[in-house]
């Protein structure tokens, strides 16, 4: 029986998964094996520290159910969704950057045709919206996918309101053959990530606040492309500079322009003061297609 020490817990730990049948998860596992046994040693952590993990990771795992995921929360948070999202998102200069997911993504959302009100009733100002889907070519992207989603002026998603029989201010729809699109909605407003959880604690035992600044959730599909899984956020909004889960980048941010009440975009009179956003979105080809293009560039320059 060796002799388990701090000096050689490490190595017997990984030596135990030496024969891990995927070479993938015994990669990930030494190296996370590895820096949490590093962490340890370098910060002495003590017992009662590592109890009170624990005890942070069950209540994270009490509180998450099929409308809440403090999981996501959590590695939102820390930084570490948008670490994943960035190492997992390198796309040529020009595309539309990736942001988070977010934890409020709701499969079997309702669908829309352009120019449908996707805020089905939702709180808040109401907005215009309207875009293109291109290619890095600048080609049109016909007939993608869209998924949107955001919360309503008193910073909730559908998804947290129990008593709502039906989804409100999210909803698919699909771009026209010229890669343009158009849906009613809400204006944007800033709001809190759930914080009345331990994440929430966390943050206020780190001195941080819980608040991201004002956006609308896309996903956009389309055959021959890479899913762009993004946000729109609102320029001016106070929180752009300290977003809860990072997830803010420059050229994302657009401009939503005010509107006094009288003709709104879809011909009809509105009766309070609306919004209107415009936003291009630009796609990556996904990699069989990029693949493709060099190979056909090949046989060009060879044929030449």
């Amino acid at each position: 029986m060796q002799n388990v020490n701090e000096d050689t817990i490490t190595q017997i730990v990984l030596a135990r998964h030496a024969n891990a049948a995927n070479p993938r998860l015994r990669q990930i596992m030494t190296s996370l094996v590895q820096h949490l046994h590093s962490f340890a040693r370098d910060v002495g952590l003590t017992e009662d520290e590592w109890f009170k993990g624990i005890q942070f990771l069950t209540d994270v795992g009490h509180i998450t159910d099929d409308k809440r995921q403090e999981f996501i929360l959590l590695s939102d948070t820390l930084g570490l969704s948008m670490l994943v999202t960035a190492l997992n998102n390198r796309k040529p200069v020009g595309c539309t950057e990736a942001t988070v997911f977010g934890p409020f993504f709701v499969e079997d959302a309702p669908e829309y045709e352009n120019g449908d009100d996707v805020a089905n009733g939702a709180k808040g100002e109401p907005c215009y919206v309207s875009g293109t889907i291109r290619g890095i070519g600048g080609e049109p992207v016909p007939h993608a996918l869209i998924h949107v989603w955001q919360a309503d002026s008193e910073g909730f998603y559908d998804v947290q309101n129990p008593d709502l029989a039906e989804n409100q201010a999210r909803g698919s729809l699909h771009g026209r053959a010229d890669g343009t699109f158009n849906f009613k909605s809400i204006t944007a407003e800033s709001y809190p990530i759930p914080h009345d959880g331990p994440v929430g604690r966390m943050l206020d035992a780190l001195g941080r606040h819980p608040w991201r600044p004002a956006h609308l959730h896309f996903m956009i599909e389309a055959p021959g492309y890479e899913r762009l899984i993004t946000h729109v956020f609102r320029s001016g909004d106070k929180y752009l500079d300290s977003d809860a889960v990072f997830g803010v980048r420059s050229s994302l941010i657009a401009n939503w322009q005010q509107h006094a009440p009288g003709r709104a975009p879809d011909g009809t009179d509105s009766a309070t003061a609306f919004s209107t956003l415009d936003f291009e979105f630009v796609l990556n080809p996904a990699r069989v297609a990029r693949d493709d293009a060099a190979d056909a560039q090949k046989t060009v320059s060879a044929a030449s």
